[in-house]
């Protein structure tokens, strides 16, 4: 492996990178350095072909990021946790986004047999979802249609996590204007798609996230499609 070569190609790219902005915009870098003042938390998935930003076509500086395998709003994981209290008490962004996207590899881990060790267990979560659905999914035709189905099932789910943290709640209590969103991503076509699961209030969340799960579990195929 050419591990020096390798890295050399990725300066390379950061000094395109970096002079193709001072081109278009001078004093771009300079507005970076006094601070961040993104609207938007992005609680997205580690897969590499999913980039925040570009997905969205915001430049840097717009979105705080999460990512994790499998996107997934754990209320034990201190990582996620300690972006989303940054992102809402310190940052005061307008917007958290949820997205799942179709094809997701953790989602296939998931419902797969094989053990992967600490992937397997942090995607527990996705298997009790699937063992709580199993009717609805396994009449489903293919395993790509049970993976898709299972993407959007548990993007609504980390929505209706994130709306449960003490975090928001106190937040929404207190008057703060915030929206949390479900999204999904279509590999295939570059699209993002509605879940329609929005929450901008507490004591609100539970009911909007039921009602989305009962029509996507009555939807043959994607609910996008």
């Amino acid at each position: 492996m050419e591990c020096q070569g390798d890295l050399e190609k990725l300066f390379d790219h950061n000094r395109q990178w970096a002079a193709s902005h001072r081109a278009a915009e001078p004093d771009f870098f300079q507005k970076l350095v006094h601070a961040q003042v993104p609207d938007f938390l992005w609680i997205g998935c580690s897969d590499s072909r999913v980039p925040a930003n570009e997905i969205i076509g915001l430049p840097a500086g717009e979105v705080f990021v999460h990512r994790n395998v499998g996107n997934l709003v754990s209320l034990t994981d201190f990582n996620c946790l300690s972006v989303i209290q940054y992102a809402v008490q310190v940052l005061r962004v307008g917007h958290i986004i949820v997205c799942g996207h179709y094809g997701c590899g953790g989602v296939k881990a998931a419902l797969g047999e094989e053990d992967l060790g600490i992937v397997t267990n942090w995607l527990s979560p996705i298997n009790d979802m699937h063992a709580a659905h199993r009717k609805e999914i396994d009449i489903l035709p293919s395993p790509s249609a049970k993976t898709d189905k299972m993407c959007e099932l548990s993007a609504i789910m980390q929505v209706r996590n994130l709306c449960r943290s003490a975090m928001l709640r106190i937040a929404w209590q207190n008057g703060q204007k915030l929206c949390v969103h479900g999204l999904i991503y279509g590999l295939e076509d570059g699209i993002l798609h509605d879940l329609e699961v929005t929450v901008n209030r507490d004591g609100v969340g539970e009911n909007i996230c039921r009602k989305a799960l009962a029509r996507i579990l009555s939807t043959p195929g994607r609910v996008v499609d």
